[in-house]
Parts: structure tokens; C-alpha cells; sequence
């Protein structure tokens, strides 16, 4: 059994290592390396996908992950307090790691493998040719922009938030640093996510101004302002990226499947967007599993109960994050403090956090 998956990133590498797991052959073809853009990146990982992360995937050294106990959220509106905390006195809520670090333990770990290669793509007729040669049982594509992408995969519901996500990592002093903050303001979002006792990622999902971006120094002046537990040394160099959700109408085209982001693309306000690719491949893996197990042929018919599987959810979880964006929206648009205040309100409400905290951690399927 052949596979061959096209994209070279931390989704194409996990799904990889997962298949690799299985005794199966798969060979990663890539435009470039993409790395060395991760310095300033992390991910959050839900505990229940982490436990499958490191037992179905890949074994993550403790040193490299950051467990946060718990979350505050603020509001500009209501300056004195928090709305909204969630913990779990008993566990973690859920871990950050850094893109580059995740990345390199999955590649290091794939090169060993008698049953992996990974090889740059030259060819410009390479994806045509690919095809054409049936060399492949399945292929999984996790490039964005390449001809089989806009050749079979262009039909999609689309929405475009006109926001920017600028991330930075923040180097302060020393302190216990298990708590994540995220506060709404009249510009957008703000996080704080810790990853050790003195360096902090920090995310803001921040509106367009007159379709124009936030420079720098402006940047640097929200991270200040609204930071309200760090005694910041130092800021790295800002990344940003463009924000829009996404979700594409057909899975697959014969034997070729469309995967993570392409599938599903959402605001990062909930940090869901990883976790729900982490939840597609344990759910394609059990297909798989289920298929070697039974000894039938691992062909196309995969990919058809995959969406079947995963469309509907993936698709009500999407609109799920996209509602909560909203929300806040709508409230960063009016004067008032009345939608804050209900939010406050109901955040009494334990068993309601509880049952948020069980969604994050799970999804749909909790």
C-alpha cells in the first residue's frame, strides 16, 4: 500500500507518522520548507488529543509542551474584573507547543523510517504526471495552492473576517505562568498563551483599519497595554497572517482527499483550528485500522466514509466558533456593557463551564 501525501507541514508530517505507524508506505512530496516561518508560532492542544498525539502519532518529550491550567477572559468594557474563568482543579486544560519544535521532533522521527521518503517537488507538470502515473493507491493533499487544490477542491463556504492575526512571543521575568488571558477589545482579540515560566506567545486577531494593517510599534503597544501579569523584557519580530473561516462542500475526488486546513478553516479566538485536524486523523485512522484489521483493500471508498464521518460535525463546529466570533463582534460594536454583563452572568454557572470545557477538549463527539 502506497500513499502519497502532498504538503510539508505540521499536518501532512502527523498524518504521515500516523499512517507510517501502521506499516504503510507514504512518501510526502513538498514546494518547500516551511519551518523556518513557525519561530514564532504555537499550537494549544486539547488533553484528549494530546493523549492521542502521543500514543497514535508521536511521542512528545515533556520539556516541549506547556500545560495550562487555567483560562481568564477580559473585556475592555468592564476593566476591573475578569467575565469569564475556566479551570479544572483536578487536570490541565489544555497544552501549548511551538510549531517548530513539533515540526522537527515529526520530522527527525520520520526520516529513521525504512517506509518514509520525503522529496522536494521540481517538476512544474509534477501534480499532472502524479495522477497520471497511478503510482499512488491514495493520495492526501495538504497544500493550499497547487493545481489539484484549484482544479477539484474550489467549491467551498467562505467567509472573510477582514481581521489579521499578529503573533509575537513575549521573553519576561520569571513567574508560574500556567494561566491564559484573553481579553476582547474595540480592536479585536488578544491572547497571552504561556509556553514556560518566561516566555508567553501572544496572539492578536485584530479588525483592518480602513483595509489597512496595524504596524508594528502598533502592535507592540497593545501587547503593553493590555497585558496585565507579565513584566515584559523583550518582544520578538511580529508574523501575521490573513484570517477567514472556510469549509469545503466535497472531501475527496476519486482517490484524492483534501486535508486540514483545506477542509476547515476557523477563527483561532477558540485555538480549535489544530485540534480539529488532530480529530479528522483519529477518525481517518480508525477507518484504516478498521479496513487492516477486517484484511480488506485500503482504496478510495476510505475517503467517501470519512466525509460521511466528519462533514456535518466538522462543519456545526465550525459554525460553533464562527457564532462566538460574532458575539463578541456584535458586542465590540455597541457602547453598552449589557451583552458583557449577561456574559458575566451566566459564567456562574458551573456546570455550563464545565460542559465548554468538555467541547473544547473533545469537540462534538464528548
Amino acid at each position: 500500500m502506497n500513499i502519497c501525501i502532498i504538503g510539508d507541514g505540521i499536518t501532512s508530517l502527523s498524518l504521515a507518522k500516523n499512517l507510517i505507524n501502521k506499516k504503510i508506505n507514504v512518501h510526502i512530496y513538498h514546494k518547500k520548507k516551511t519551518y523556518n516561518s513557525l519561530n514564532n508560532r504555537t499550537i494549544g492542544i486539547s488533553k484528549n488529543n494530546l493523549q492521542f498525539f502521543k500514543n497514535e502519532i508521536q511521542d512528545i518529550p515533556k520539556k516541549n509542551v506547556w500545560e495550562i491550567k487555567k483560562i481568564e477572559i477580559y473585556s475592555d468594557k468592564i476593566t476591573e474584573n475578569k467575565i469569564l474563568d475556566f479551570k479544572n482543579n483536578k487536570d490541565e486544560l489544555f497544552y501549548m507547543i511551538r510549531n517548530d519544535e513539533l515540526y522537527k521532533l515529526l520530522k527527525k522521527d520520520l526520516l529513521k523510517k525504512k517506509n518514509f521518503q520525503k522529496k522536494k517537488i521540481v517538476l512544474k507538470n509534477f501534480y499532472q504526471k502524479m495522477i497520471q502515473d497511478k503510482k499512488y493507491d491514495l493520495i492526501i493533499n495538504c497544500e493550499n495552492d497547487n493545481p489539484i487544490s484549484r482544479k477539484y477542491f474550489e467549491k467551498k463556504i467562505q467567509k472573510d473576517y477582514f481581521n489579521i492575526a499578529y503573533t509575537a512571543i513575549v521573553t519576561h521575568e520569571k513567574l508560574k505562568n500556567n494561566i491564559a488571558v484573553q481579553t476582547f477589545t474595540k480592536n479585536g482579540i488578544i491572547a497571552y498563551l504561556p509556553i514556560s515560566n518566561k516566555e508567553t506567545s501572544v496572539v492578536c486577531s485584530l479588525r483592518m483599519k480602513k483595509n489597512k494593517r496595524f504596524d508594528d510599534n502598533e502592535i507592540y503597544s497593545l501587547i503593553n497595554k493590555y497585558n496585565i501579569r507579565l513584566n515584559i523584557k523583550k518582544i520578538s519580530k511580529i508574523s501575521n497572517f490573513k484570517l477567514e473561516s472556510s469549509n469545503l462542500r466535497n472531501y475527496y475526488y476519486k482517490n484524492i482527499l483534501t486535508f486540514g486546513d483545506l477542509l476547515h478553516k476557523i477563527h483561532p479566538l477558540a485555538g480549535q483550528g489544530f485540534n480539529m485536524t488532530i480529530r479528522d486523523i483519529k477518525i481517518l485512522s480508525k477507518i484504516i485500522q478498521n479496513k487492516i484489521n477486517l484484511g480488506l483493500q485500503l482504496d478510495a471508498t476510505i475517503f467517501e466514509e470519512f466525509e460521511k464521518e466528519t462533514k456535518h460535525i466538522n462543519l456545526i463546529f465550525s459554525n460553533g466558533i464562527d457564532f462566538i466570533y460574532e458575539f463578541f463582534n456584535f458586542d465590540r460594536k455597541t457602547k453598552d456593557q449589557n451583552l458583557v454583563k449577561l456574559l458575566k452572568f451566566f459564567g456562574k454557572n458551573e456546570y455550563l463551564k464545565k460542559s465548554i470545557i468538555r467541547f473544547a477538549d473533545k469537540g462534538l463527539n464528548f
